[in-house]
């Protein structure tokens, strides 16, 4: 009984492992678990049967370098200077003084490795093994910078493969594409595998099914249904590898799994693009169907089966939460997300600790625009004036070659219900005066602290990024 008891308590108290599965591009729509039709997905099917579908969850900015920031940092992209998404020739990256989740866990015993689509600077002071991570293997930007661009092929150098801090294959070719996802996931699978007793934190950053879009052999015309159902369900079988390799290593019951998106589905590439199913507008907007992703999360015994949970969360609550878990000090600096782990784990009654009323979250776009706030629990959402992107009821483009998008501006404040209105259709600005007021001056305080181009406005308290010398 002594000996049962003493494992049961080893077991207890041994921090858990922790996969984190972003996908690149996309839509909420794209998987069985968020009612997705297009592709089979009997993987991510598992996932959610053994874990939790968060329906209202949310990436802070809908774009690839700033939603890649908040993830790893706790903070709005916009706090720690990363904007938009990096170029081949960016100076800048995000600076190795920031506490990352993989420099968080690293502190506390783990090993932890990246792979797949870095996208956080591509010079060698801001590459993973600078920022955390024990290892790296993958593209250090968006799979589309490369000279084989199909709008503005000059503006981009070869797109290099790299091994930690060296380049394995100076410039991939659409044959090399058609490999990566497979590549990244047998480099997963032997990491997990070779991980000892140490806990250990994976990385697993897709560049699929941002285009241009490549399947590997075995799911090319797999699908049935065109090149994009391709893509979604050879990340489907990715996933069901780590989970059988988690199975084979004994390892599954003590890992907290999450797979999601950096953003919603960029439209104007049509059927080469995802869904945001009832969402407005995707990619590069801050409707939903640009910040709303798909989420799901499994850790067996703590995360319950089979439950699907709308409450609000962000990617920046995903640092203080993990920090919660694994008794990590939080960083130094100031971070913007709340530890939510009584909303993952389903306690009852849980409430996001930004639900309070001068707290919510801001969603900044382009170069610091505070495009919208969003109540803390999640139901209301201002829209404020901005210019943004519309395909305006157009279909996309066909064949990886993008429609063009027609621009429309929000001359004033719009509030949306997001309970009743998900799909962001009705503007209960006049009839929800409180509302109003209350996230206009939640707006302020944002502004205030971050700064707002949009009104001019300077931060009090934007950090640098990291600058090439």
């Amino acid at each position: 009984m002594f000996v049962l008891l003493f494992a049961a308590l080893t077991q207890h108290a041994a921090p858990p492992n922790l996969v984190v599965v972003y996908c690149d591009d996309l839509g909420y729509a794209d998987i069985g678990p968020s009612s997705g039709k297009l592709a089979r997905t009997p993987h991510l099917d598992r996932l959610a049967r053994e874990g939790c579908t968060f329906s209202n969850f949310h990436v802070s900015q809908p774009v690839c370098s700033a939603s890649r920031a908040s993830l790893l940092t706790g903070c709005y992209a916009n706090r720690v200077g990363i904007h938009g998404a990096l170029g081949p020739n960016a100076k800048i990256g995000l600076n190795p003084q920031e506490t990352s989740l993989a420099s968080m866990l690293k502190a506390k015993g783990y090993a932890t490795a990246c792979v797949g689509k870095w996208h956080l600077g591509h010079l060698p002071a801001f590459l993973p093994t600078r920022q955390g991570f024990d290892s790296f293997f993958g593209i250090p930007y968006s799979a589309d910078m490369w000279p084989l661009h199909p709008e503005a092929p000059k503006a981009y150098p070869p797109l290099p493969l790299l091994r930690d801090a060296t380049v394995v294959k100076a410039a991939l070719t659409a044959e090399d594409q058609k490999l990566l996802t497979g590549q990244y996931t047998d480099e997963a699978v032997r990491w997990i595998e070779k991980s000892g007793d140490k806990p250990f934190f994976l990385y697993l950053a897709h560049n699929q099914p941002h285009v241009p879009l490549f399947a590997g052999k075995e799911f090319a015309g797999k699908s049935g249904k065109g090149l994009y159902a391709d893509v979604i369900e050879e990340i489907d079988h990715s996933v069901g590898r780590i989970l059988q390799t988690l199975d084979e290593r004994q390892l599954a019951g003590n890992t907290w799994v999450i797979f999601t998106s950096d953003n919603g589905p960029w439209l104007s590439y049509g059927n080469h693009s995802g869904s945001s199913g009832v969402f407005r507008e995707g990619k590069g907007t801050v409707w939903e169907g640009g910040l709303r992703v798909p989420c799901l999360m499994r850790w067996p015994g703590k995360i319950p089966a089979g439950t699907t949970s709308a409450a609000m969360l962000m990617t920046i609550d995903l640092l203080p939460t993990v920090a919660g878990r694994v008794g990590a000090v939080l960083p130094k600096n100031k971070i913007d997300g709340g530890d939510c782990w009584g909303i993952v784990s389903g306690t009852p009654n849980a409430k996001n600790p930004h639900d309070q009323p001068d707290d919510g979250y801001a969603c900044y776009y382009l170069q610091n625009e505070l495009q919208a706030v969003v109540s803390g629990n999640g139901r209301w959402k201002l829209l404020l004036p901005h210019t943004y992107r519309t395909l305006a009821g157009k279909p996309g483009g066909t064949a990886g070659i993008p429609a063009r998008y027609s621009s429309r501006k929000l001359h004033q404040p719009e509030l949306y219900d997001l309970v009743t209105d998900p799909a962001e259709s009705t503007d209960v600005s006049r009839h929800r005066p409180a509302e109003l007021q209350r996230l206009q001056a939640l707006a302020e305080k944002f502004r205030g602290e971050l700064g707002d181009n949009l009104t001019r406005r300077t931060g009090s308290a934007n950090r640098e990024p990291g600058r090439a010398p």
